[in-house]
């Protein structure tokens, strides 16, 4: 039986989950291939729905999944370093880097990719199930923050089914998040007027 994780380790995993998750991938790239400065496209939004209002699709694409990595790779380190504990916590703290990076004054994204890959690291099926659940809901409606609270929405279903106990209370914070940083998206999707993928905003 490995030895419990210590108050310091969760600290310091804490603090290296939340620089991996405060990466501003969105930025970097649409930076580097020159598509301008990604806050002021669309919903100014530093996420790959807001990438692909630009017309790269590739930048969508790598932003997408580089968000997802990050997050599975705040889990998996901390995991691999200080076990269980550290892994949850680490990945609780690269979501909130995404959505709140020191770097870009706390505004940052909503979060619905790392999501994904803290999942699919902390626990892999209930992670492919909500990937699966996230598509299932962009295909039928064309609307990305539909898709992503589908997502949300089904992992505490996946989590209570088939999950190790002490990931869920991790997974229902997450989603709970996930709901808090899409609550304009909510309204507007009550009203009618959520866009859907590739219209302007």
């Amino acid at each position: 039986m490995p030895p419990p994780t210590t108050p310091l380790e969760i600290l310091i995993w804490a603090v290296i989950g939340y620089l991996l998750g405060s990466i501003p991938f969105g930025i970097v790239l649409t930076r580097a291939m020159g598509l301008g400065d990604l806050r002021s496209i669309g919903s100014g939004n530093i996420g790959a729905t807001n990438v692909l209002r630009t017309g790269n699709k590739t930048a969508a694409a790598a932003t997408l999944l580089l968000d997802g990595v990050k997050g599975a790779m705040a889990v998996l380190l901390a995991r691999a370093m200080a076990g269980e504990d550290a892994a949850q916590i680490a990945g609780l703290a690269a979501f909130l880097g995404h959505c709140y990076p020191v770097w870009l004054r706390f505004r940052g994204g909503k979060g619905v990719a790392t999501f994904l890959g803290i999942l699919l690291a902390l626990v892999w099926p209930v992670g492919l199930l909500c990937c699966a659940t996230w598509i299932a809901g962009v295909a039928l409606t064309r609307i990305s923050s539909f898709g992503a609270l589908l997502a949300a929405s089904s992992s505490t279903i996946w989590m209570f089914l088939i999950a190790r106990t002490e990931a869920f209370l991790l997974g229902v914070i997450l989603t709970l998040l996930v709901f808090w940083r899409h609550r304009e998206n909510i309204a507007r999707l009550k009203a009618g007027t959520e866009p859907k993928i590739g219209e302007k905003r």
